[in-house]
């Protein structure tokens, strides 16, 4: 790269990769999708699964454990292929992973011999030294983990780790953002923190967001839309669109209301 090479050079280079970033519709139109079970038996995770997930919205997928929410979440990420039906991101089919939908896992998935600095720049090869560094700076500096650069995933907590995944999965401007769990391993205290993390970087960022939990709090607190699936195999029981205002408030009334509704009606008698 020419020693001229300037900050406003690393901005346009940024801006041209941002300008497919927009956010995106997410649609999944008849999906099933089947395993082979241990004792070789095929086990259906997915029933005609159909959906639209708007542009810019957080949908939280919920249900009890076992019923395919990380399935949907994978297919949607490329990482599996469906059985039957057809899944898009805005005009484009999903055929296979892609850098256009940055996935967090419920473990941080962080190389422990590279830096903060270094895990958030896999996948930006593409990106010249400068705008790659200039990218990297942005999503460190979005997550509040600039001073620690230059640390190594073992000296991170568990919920610094968390951000640093988030921030490689940002650093490359997706268009869609899926989350499995990305919490659920962490105390609750860390666990509240990084969810009002997670809407500070999704205001910013105005990303399509995916999210899986089993937590009915949590979908609350986060989605615009709580799309519940029933027990396996996995089939769309209702999307309920969510009112509250933001910010909310877990302590308010109409909160707690919705938090109690939502378990009698869909979980509390199931198994």
């Amino acid at each position: 790269m020419p020693s001229s090479f300037t900050l406003d050079d690393a901005t346009a280079e940024l801006d041209h990769v941002a300008s497919h970033a927009d956010s995106v519709s997410v649609s999944l139109e008849s999906v099933s999708k089947a395993f082979i079970g241990s004792n070789g038996e095929p086990v259906q995770a997915l029933s005609d699964i159909s959906l639209d997930v708007r542009p810019g919205e957080v949908l939280c997928v919920l249900g009890a454990s076992g019923c395919g929410k990380s399935t949907l979440l994978r297919l949607v990420a490329g990482l599996e292929r469906p059985d039957s039906g057809r899944i898009t991101t805005g005009a484009d089919v999903v055929e296979g992973a892609s850098l256009e939908r940055g996935f967090v896992f419920q473990d941080h998935r962080l190389v422990p011999w590279m830096t903060v600095r270094e895990n958030v720049e896999l996948g930006l090869h593409r990106l010249s030294g400068d705008a790659r560094r200039h990218a990297v700076d942005a999503k460190l500096e979005l997550v509040g983990l600039t001073r620690f650069s230059a640390a190594y995933p073992a000296q991170l907590s568990g919920g610094m780790a968390q951000r640093v995944a988030i921030a490689r999965a940002l650093a490359h401007q997706p268009r869609v953002l899926l989350l499995d769990e990305p919490f659920g391993a962490l105390d609750a205290i860390t666990r509240m923190q990084l969810q009002d993390e997670l809407l500070r970087v999704r205001a910013s960022e105005r990303i399509t967001t995916i999210l899986v939990t089993h937590d009915i709090e949590e979908a609350l607190y986060l989605g615009d839309r709580i799309l519940v699936l029933s027990s396996r195999p996995g089939r769309v029981r209702t999307i309920l669109p969510v009112s509250l205002p933001r910010p909310r408030d877990r302590a308010d009334p109409a909160f707690g209301k919705m938090r109690t509704t939502l378990y009698e009606q869909f979980f509390q008698h199931s198994r």
